[in-house]
């Protein structure tokens, strides 16, 4: 392509992302005019249909938004309706929403990683392609996300929307004896998950070399890796407000109260996407893995960093961050190997409270709840009246808040590439596939493959 020309890249739909969504790029020489990710999914209006509703619904609602992740939305909306109420859920409660969620992040990220991600490292075209030739790799993606999914059966009442989970608590609490199967299991599971680290880990991953240069924002909870509670957290990008423009290190952080996101983080509507899109103090922002390593990493269990530092991701003790966005992939393998083992101690230390939940009773007051599902950062705020009555509701979804890193991530990409020589659509198509699912965008599974229209200059 000559400095002249100029083409529009179509992608009318695209796969192994969890959703319907599509791509536009206009391109002119070696510039990218504009990356437009396109999502055309009809809008759910579930924050309409909370409105009027009784207080203690929202988390059984609201775990309809998603069938990968519905435990980020139930224990962000039990979280939000409690900080209205003005009750705190602690000790075996706590630790059991804590080990809940981690058979979430095990079945999520498993999916994601051997069904939808590998194959771009692995020159297939799906999961079932790549099982022609890595049988076994697949196989132990299924068998992570078979325990992950125990885990919100024994607890949850089902793996797919979980129907035990309520304000205060559960409606009712395994005994330990229900967990020993578990834990056996689990143990299974976690020689399974540092294999998965170290395969990931062998794979080649282009240099990206800019980075992914995004604010960086993420729940922490000193002391431990941040699920389901935590301070907002921003790690700024490289070369803002006079920070370093080459640091691969971290970068001084800032946090905000839960309850200011809103004040924070605001979104707004764009006209190709039924999705809004968020930004955080006027910045477009990256919330997920990278987000959580780079502000959290510390934190991990022992066995998790040694796996991150044999796989190549450095120490995140030593103030080590990773931008490349290809290897999310290996950041996502560590933080499966983490929640098994976190799933481990938290059974181990279990013991079965007195009550399966507190009560919580409604006050008129304005909640906010956050926690981290797989993607990224979930907020939850509800009003309600003195009655309980839900009179306003808000959700900020990971995927929105990550829509603008997404399209400037394209761009980036697609003019390194096209810096580097000239590239086909085909190339260019097969690029841009891969730096979406870099972020495993929740957007629902879609059944074909790109349908791609050029239109050239």
């Amino acid at each position: 392509m000559t400095h002249r020309e100029s083409k529009v890249l179509r992608v009318g739909s695209l796969t192994r992302v969890e959703g319907e969504g599509a791509l536009h790029l206009s391109l002119r020489g070696g510039t990218v005019d504009r990356a437009r990710l396109d999502i055309y999914e009809p809008p759910r209006f579930f924050e309409a249909f909370l409105r009027g509703r009784a207080y203690t619904e929202p988390p059984d609602i609201t775990s309809r938004v998603c069938g990968i992740c519905p435990v980020a939305y139930q224990l962000s909306a039990c979280a939000a309706v409690e900080d209205a109420c003005g009750v705190v859920v602690d000790g075996q409660l706590a630790a059991l929403r804590r080990l809940l969620y981690c058979g979430e992040w095990i079945e999520s990220h498993a999916l994601h990683i051997c069904l939808l991600h590998a194959p771009d490292f692995l020159g297939a075209d799906s999961a079932i392609d790549l099982a022609r030739t890595r049988r076994e790799d697949v196989e132990r993606g299924l068998r992570l996300k078979q325990a992950g999914n125990a885990i919100l059966d024994t607890l949850g009442g089902r793996a797919i929307h979980p129907v035990n989970v309520r304000l205060g608590g559960f409606h009712r609490v395994p005994t330990a004896a229900e967990l020993r199967p578990l834990a056996q299991r689990l143990r299974r599971a976690r020689d399974d998950a540092e294999e998965m680290v170290r395969w990931v880990a062998g794979f080649e991953f282009p240099d990206a070399a800019s980075g992914c240069n995004h604010d960086l924002l993420a729940l922490a909870e000193p002391g431990t890796y941040a699920i389901e509670t935590g301070t907002p957290t921003v790690m700024p990008a490289p070369g803002s407000a006079g920070l370093p423009a080459d640091s691969d290190g971290p970068l001084p952080t800032r946090t905000f109260a839960v309850s200011a996101f809103g004040d924070h983080v605001v979104e707004r509507q764009v006209p190709h996407s039924t999705a809004l899109h968020s930004l955080l103090d006027g910045r477009r922002h990256l919330t997920g893995p990278l987000a959580r390593y780079a502000i959290s990493g510390r934190w991990l269990s022992p066995l998790a960093l040694e796996a991150a530092r044999a796989a190549g991701l450095g120490d995140p003790r030593d103030g080590v961050v990773c931008r490349n966005p290809f290897r999310s992939i290996v950041v996502r393998a560590v933080e499966t190997l983490y929640a098994v083992d976190e799933a481990l101690r938290l059974i181990a230390a279990y013991q079965p409270p007195p009550r399966p939940f507190v009560e919580v009773p409604p006050r008129a007051a304005t909640g906010h709840g956050a926690t981290e599902a797989p993607r990224g950062l979930l907020h939850h705020r509800y009003t309600l009246d003195a009655d309980g009555t839900l009179t306003e509701a808000v959700l900020v979804p990971p995927t929105a808040q990550n829509q603008g890193a997404i399209e400037e991530d394209l761009r980036r990409m697609v003019e390194e590439r096209l810096g580097g020589g000239a590239a086909t659509d085909a190339e260019l198509t097969a690029l841009c596939e891969r730096a979406i699912r870099n972020h495993d965008p929740c957007i629902s599974c879609s059944a074909h493959f790109l349908r791609l229209t050029v239109e050239r200059g």
